[in-house]
């Protein structure tokens, strides 16, 4: 678990955020002007700038200031076409660059344009660079409004859509939206209900603090107290902030927007010459022609991705993987991973920032593997198979016999032939799918079925039911399956790890 400390409760404890739970199911803010959403959405993207890629959607170049601290790359949008906008997303998910997109020079109909382009950059990103990415959305009701207003009916279309696949379908491909909105009855149902969790801030109108009051599961009756919510207070409600309705206040920030909080300053004082100035004629100047803002070339920002995306290691701190050995250090994550019954189903892609996060923890400045590397080894690994296995003569053979198995097959066939060797039972549906990372036995059957059309593997059953499995390629079978010996006991008796 990672907590992230948004502030304090009002017992005066640290009130947090969990980030991994959090990256699973989706936040919404809520808050009039002035109730300090962009301070909170500040405070969340501060304390875990170091730990998830990050992209902000920001209509008012606010959040420009991250830069600088926390080296975002500030994209101001008003500089670019739109295939040029989708190029760059395209570019930030493989880079895993946090960046800030800055919108704040377009007219609203080009900004939603522009989000709902960039949304969908990063949602059509292919499956090997689903990462965990941290969304956030300032203003959610712009882009995804309940109700067609004064813009253009295409740009609507084209940012809502964006807005409802991040916010419905974005889970899967490892984008987790984080949206705040003035107002709930302005943002769009279908996008706001994919949020499990809430931050309700001061609002003042009935049909809002209702809404909100909805959302925490509190009677109506409670909703008054919302509109006595102070500047800096929220209402706290989900699976990665409390079970029940917690009020907590938001903590200070490191950096600032570029624009100051209105305050009051002394008027000055008028001669009567000053009043006699103002209202004399001036005489008309004659336009002066503007050279055009040159934008930065697209080429030239693409370039910068890549290094904002990796910081290099400190000089003069040494990597633990230039001093032990790099396989027993994944060997050794790897099994913590396996072990977690959190993690048992989740898809490589999901659990390769936990991975790279655990190796960081035991000290390695640089994961052992890649994501293709992390891959295979996770699949070996919820086989049973970690280094000094794959290093056996028999389980080598068996690994250079997977050379035409399918990636994601791999796992299931390295455990059918670790059985068929040890002449263990054959593996059971239930066994084979969690190896697989499924909970569908039809799925197994199915995926079972096509290795044995590839003639990978060969299956029989007797007269009883029971299956035996067979490697044609290399002369292996299993035991037939029985109830209650499994495949594990099997292993754990041979002295498998």
């Amino acid at each position: 678990m990672t907590d992230i400390v948004l502030g304090a409760s009002n017992e005066g404890a640290s009130a947090a955020i969990d980030l991994e739970e959090l990256l699973a199911s989706r936040l919404l803010v809520q808050g009039n002007s002035g109730s300090g959403k962009s301070h909170l959405l500040r405070r969340l993207l501060e304390q875990c700038a170091g730990l998830v890629q990050q992209v902000v959607i920001d209509p008012e170049g606010d959040f420009v200031t991250l830069a600088e601290r926390f080296g975002h790359i500030a994209i101001d949008a008003a500089d670019y076409g739109e295939t040029e906008i989708a190029g760059v997303a395209a570019r930030v998910r493989q880079q895993r660059a946090s960046v800030v997109l800055n919108l704040e020079g377009l007219e609203v109909d080009a900004q939603l344009r522009c989000a709902g382009t960039f949304l969908n950059g990063l949602f059509d990103a292919p499956r090997e660079l689903w990462y965990p990415l941290l969304v956030v959305v300032d203003e959610a009701q712009l882009f995804a409004p309940a109700a067609a207003g004064e813009v253009n009916d295409e740009a609507r279309r084209v940012s809502l859509g964006a807005m409802t696949n991040l916010m419905c379908r974005g889970r899967k491909r490892g984008l987790a939206g984080v949206i705040a909105t003035q107002r709930l009855a302005k943002l769009a149902k279908n996008v706001a209900a994919e949020a499990s969790n809430f931050l309700m801030g001061r609002t003042f109108l009935d049909i809002d603090m209702l809404r909100a009051a909805d959302l925490l599961g509190m009677e109506r009756r409670q909703a008054e107290q919302i509109r006595d919510l102070e500047r800096g207070q929220f209402l706290a409600l989900g699976p990665a902030l409390a079970r029940r309705p917690k009020l907590m206040r938001i903590g200070t920030v490191e950096t600032g927007t570029r624009g100051a909080t209105p305050s009051l300053s002394p008027l000055p004082t008028f001669t009567e010459e000053d009043r006699q100035s103002l209202l004399t004629r001036m005489p008309v100047a004659s336009p002066v022609a503007q050279a055009p803002r040159r934008a930065e070339p697209v080429e030239e920002l693409l370039s910068r991705l890549p290094t904002a995306a990796i910081e290099p290691p400190p000089p003069e701190q040494p990597d633990l993987l230039e001093t032990m050995d790099a396989a027993a250090l994944a060997d050794a994550v790897m099994a913590d991973i396996v072990a977690d019954e959190d993690a048992r189903y989740r898809p490589a892609s999901a659990l390769y920032q936990d991975f790279t996060l655990r190796c960081r923890m035991q000290g390695a400045l640089r994961p052992p593997h890649d994501l293709a590397g992390f891959s295979r080894a996770l699949a070996l690994a919820r086989a049973g198979l970690f280094s000094a296995d794959l290093a056996e003569p028999a389980m080598a053979e068996a690994l250079r016999a997977s050379a035409d198995v399918p990636e994601d097959m791999l796992g299931v066939f390295m455990l059918i032939a670790r059985a068929a060797h040890l002449g263990a039972p054959c593996p059971t549906d239930d066994a084979v799918a969690l190896v697989y990372g499924t909970h569908s036995t039809g799925r197994v059957r199915r995926m079972l079925g096509y290795m044995e059309s590839r003639e990978l593997v060969a299956f029989s059953t007797d007269f009883r039911g029971r299956r035996t499995a067979t490697i044609p390629r290399l002369g292996w079978s299993t035991a037939p399956s029985s109830d209650g010996d499994t495949l594990l006991d099997r292993l754990a008796g041979a002295g498998g790890s």
